[in-house]
């Protein structure tokens, strides 16, 4: 592969100051400071991924696609806390621990090393960075990558090694895998540069692939596509237009080309491998879904989900073109008219959305997310100073924010109260860090009254960089 260097200065890069900014340190505490009660039902352990440079970046750097993944996890228990962090030490993260600094470039700066440096088997390739999400299924732990093998880690975070699935899914998944909470079944796609450019797969609660690599009939050129969505009958894959375009990076470009001329299309790929369903609708990027369902009355599927005007990484989105709008929304697709209706729920900038795992392809009633208050200038996109909250159950969505003050928040993962089934039974957990003095914390919020603000604070001995997605793990289902 041709490899190019290019002026890069780590130091002019946002993403990799303030509350960004990298550790490197792995710490393993106990007894960790409990500002208010740990309630007494939560066992189990909370963990998140995201992106996490080992050493100094060099070519460029790209959030949220670049860095090295690092899991945090706060087992909790009685009360009480402990803590641990791992990086996901993928093979081309030895090779760098073992030179002592960077052999990789960024995404977009294309440097990779040869042969003398990382030897015949690491030599040319493109390195893997399971940064972005960790789920556990079939009893497997596994550190996701935007679209490549996972790494499957060990229940204390070592990390044990790449996964193919028994080599069915030899060239990976993406980052967002739906476990159906009835049958088990996790649903799993990936995209890829060449031929096919894009494919669906089916594993088994048991950790066997029960569908192998299935292309997607309809895509014939290289996308990215972050996140998918799982109901009774479909797959539901979000296809904005933005096309790979490796050409244009080799000669200095930007290797993602934004082309809202070419429109939106929504794929509902039926879980019993009949024939790809699509809609069309105008040009809007998405992340993140919320949840999709099915309405068994007339066929349509409901998927809610954030939505952008455009796809943007790095420093800013920029204005939205055209006065298109962005936020929580809500799409009505019709498989047998091809259409897409949407309608807006919400304008507050808000990202980073879950529910109750156990909703996951049914109708949702609570879903949570992390949310801009409007009050702190200066916030980078991918931080968010509130969470906010909303109860779709009454016909109606209403939204109830807890403002965060000097916190900058992540994610929020639900944790449900054991043994229960209501989604207002359970805390909702996230981490996050002061911007004055970077000090961070584990928040546990209510679920029954979440804009109240947390009942319990757990202090983490280290600063925890913002990131991406997490996971809650009860010591027993």
């Amino acid at each position: 592969m041709t490899t190019r260097t290019t002026a890069f200065d780590p130091t002019r890069v946002a993403h990799l100051t303030g509350c960004f900014a990298p550790v490197t340190e792995e710490v393993d505490a106990v007894d960790l400071q409990v500002d208010g009660e740990l309630p007494a039902e939560l066992d189990g352990v909370y963990l998140r991924n995201g992106p996490n440079p080992r050493f100094t970046p060099i070519g460029s750097y790209l959030y949220p696609l670049d860095g090295d993944g690092m899991i945090h996890g706060v087992w909790l228990s009685e009360g009480r806390a402990r803590y641990r962090n791992r990086f996901v030490r993928t093979p081309a993260l030895r090779a760098e621990e073992q030179a002592g600094h960077a052999l990789w470039g960024g995404l977009e700066s294309m440097i990779v090393p040869g042969r003398d440096e990382v030897g015949d088997e690491l030599a040319g390739v493109f390195k893997p960075l399971p940064d972005i999400n960790v789920v556990q299924h079939a009893g497997r732990l596994l550190a996701l990558a935007e679209s490549d093998c996972p790494f499957r880690m060990s229940a204390g975070l070592d990390t044990l090694g790449k996964e193919t699935f028994d080599g069915r899914l030899p060239a990976g998944i993406t980052a967002h895998p739906k476990i159906d909470p009835t049958t088990g079944e996790m649903a799993v796609f990936c995209y890829a540069l060449g031929a096919p450019f894009l494919t669906w797969s089916l594993i088994g609660p048991d950790g066997v692939v029960r569908r192998g690599p299935t292309p997607v009939d309809g895509v014939d050129e290289p996308q990215m596509i972050h996140d998918m969505a799982l109901t009774d009958r479909y797959l539901v894959l979000v296809l904005a237009p933005a096309y790979f375009d490796i050409a244009a990076a080799m000669s200095g470009g930007s290797f993602l080309a934004w082309r809202p001329e070419r429109g939106t299309r929504v794929a509902l790929i039926p879980r019993d491998g009949g024939p790809v369903r699509w809609a069309d609708d105008e040009a809007y990027w998405l992340w993140h879904t919320v949840n999709a369902y099915d309405t068994p009355d007339d066929g349509r599927v409901v998927l809610d989900y954030v939505q952008w005007p455009a796809l943007s990484l790095g420093p800013g989105p920029g204005p939205a073109p055209g006065g298109a709008h962005h936020g929580l929304t809500r799409a009505v697709i019709d498989p047998a008219a091809g259409s897409v209706r949407r309608t807006r729920l919400d304008d507050t900038r808000v990202e980073l959305p879950r529910i109750d795992d156990r909703s996951i392809g049914s109708p949702h009633r609570h879903l949570a997310v992390a949310a801009d208050s409007g009050r702190v200038d200066g916030l980078l996109p991918g931080e968010y100073d509130a969470l906010r909250w909303y109860d779709t159950g009454s016909g109606s969505v209403t939204g109830r924010t807890w403002a965060a003050g000097d916190l900058s928040v992540g994610e929020p993962v639900f944790a449900p109260v054991p043994g229960t089934h209501d989604s207002a039974r359970g805390h909702w957990l996230t981490f996050a860090t002061d911007r004055t003095d970077g000090t961070s914390w584990l928040l546990v919020l209510p679920a029954a009254d979440p804009a109240g603000g947390p009942v319990a604070r757990v202090r983490i001995p280290v600063r925890v960089p913002l990131g991406l997605h997490g996971t809650w793990l009860p010591t027993e289902e």
